[in-house]
């Protein structure tokens, strides 16, 4: 089969080759699935260029296990194991799984698969598990967002963001996004009531506050954000600063650990794993209309690398998904 494979860490054009691999077999209880799409994530474009270092022992040593990267997937089942129950040969799924995404083939436990959207093709449903899962957890589970609450989106034009303010909407909070002068109009577009310009505007120095912020950036001190806290709200870090090479955002996200040792307001870092109820959860809201992934730009597999130092330059608008075969768009 035709994969994206690392063989070392460094610039996306330098580690990255397009070649020929043995096709993957499902084990007892997993799942081999053809993949149509996948998508670039900042986690993907950090695994690449193994950073922060303290991290590579994680990711694997001397060279990133597995060697095919890509956590987002979307295709059709292939083939199942034996003790696989759920899932049988020609169903739609998507889903998030540790790597291997980017590849013909990839075969992935059967818990971190759900059904795809009926309502969208294989490259939308290919954007949506990793952030969509982030945003879902961020808003829903640790910032505890209900109707009424007033949610500002930090970072709101991106993977995460898109998705993050149209959940939060769904639940009846009013939602503030924080994006980049070009993106003002597409953030208040997915429903966002107020779209802040951070170029223009710093919000942790205005007169709102706010019961839950969802931190994607980390581009302000803590007691900044605090300042524009309720006393009763959330700060919900998902990222930081990017940081050193070494040690990253790591630094800003112990930090945020540290202060949540404070009762009011707290402060939480968002831990986030696959699940394939919550991934069920987001199936839903896509079904029921209330959320759409924001999709910049396609390329094809054998621009992976392009696309991931696209990535890595930072300020992306939406998401970028790699599609892997022709059935990624139906007509």
């Amino acid at each position: 089969m035709r994969a994206i494979v690392q063989r070392a860490y460094g610039g996306p054009a330098d580690v990255l080759e397009f070649g020929e691999v043995d096709r993957p077999e499902p084990g007892e209880d997993g799942v081999l699935l053809r993949v149509h799409a996948s998508s670039v994530n900042p986690a993907d474009w950090l695994r690449t260029v193994g950073r922060p270092y303290v991290l590579r022992p994680v990711f694997g040593l001397p060279r990133p296990k597995p060697p095919i990267p890509g956590k987002d997937v979307a295709g059709t089942v292939e083939a199942v194991g034996p003790g696989a129950t759920r899932l049988r040969p020609g169903d739609e799924v998507y889903g998030e799984l540790p790597g291997g995404a980017y590849a013909e083939y990839v075969v992935a436990a059967e818990t971190a698969l759900a059904r795809k959207p009926t309502n969208l093709d294989f490259a939308e449903a290919a954007a949506v598990p990793l952030a969509g899962l982030t945003a879902l957890r961020g808003i829903r589970d640790a910032g505890a967002v209900r109707a009424g609450h007033r949610v500002l989106v930090n970072g709101a034009s991106g993977g995460v963001g898109t998705f993050a303010v149209q959940i939060a909407r769904s639940l009846g909070a009013h939602v503030t996004g924080v994006c980049g002068t070009r993106n003002l109009d597409l953030v208040r577009s997915i429903g966002a009531d107020e779209a802040v310009d951070y170029t223009r505007e710093d919000f942790t120095r205005g007169e709102r506050s706010y019961d839950v912020i969802l931190d994607l950036v980390g581009n302000h001190p803590l007691k900044a954000y605090r300042r524009v806290l309720r006393a009763d709200g959330v700060y919900v870090a998902a990222s930081g600063e990017p940081g050193g090479a070494v040690l990253g955002p790591l630094p800003y996200l112990l930090g945020v650990m540290v202060s949540s040792l404070r009762r009011r307001p707290r402060m939480t870092v968002l831990a986030a794993k696959p699940d394939p109820d919550d991934l069920a959860a987001l199936t839903r809201l896509i079904e029921d209309g209330h959320v759409a992934p924001v999709v910049d730009r396609v390329h094809p597999l054998d621009r992976a690398a392009g696309a991931l130092a696209d990535q890595g330059a930072g300020h992306r608008r939406g998401k970028t998904v790699l599609t892997v075969t022709p059935t990624a768009h139906p007509s």
